[in-house]
């Protein structure tokens, strides 16, 4: 039973061993969350005003609504965090960080609402 035991201990470590992401892992996840924003404001600038009188034509507009708020969310935080890796210095404190994610978000988020 004790045979066992550094056996599992050994697997469970190489299996929890830390992976590293591939190179372009930040760029395709950039352009997919870019294209589903862009889709998803592209389906709500065609739909008509005058179909929502009926619920069944609800489904598509509220998708996109939700989908494109998501991505563009999702967006923002992943330029904000890349902005902040990417900054020379280093961490200058939690409150300087705090202040400076606060703003790169604030104009990831008027750039993209800007766009439109």
């Amino acid at each position: 039973m004790t045979e066992a035991v550094p056996n599992f201990e050994g697997l469970l470590r190489e299996a929890l061993a830390p992976v590293e992401p591939p190179a372009d892992l930040v760029e395709r996840l950039e352009g997919t969350l870019t294209s589903i924003t862009e889709m998803a404001a592209d389906e709500l600038e065609a739909w008509e005003l005058s179909a929502m009188r009926d619920p069944r034509n609800w489904a598509r507009p509220a998708a996109a609504l939700v989908l494109g708020g998501a991505a563009g969310a999702g967006l923002v935080l992943l330029r904000a965090r890349t902005r902040a890796h990417s900054s020379a210095g280093g961490l200058d404190g939690i409150r300087d960080t705090a202040e400076r994610t606060a703003r790169d978000i604030g104009r990831e988020t008027r750039k993209l609402l800007g766009r439109r």
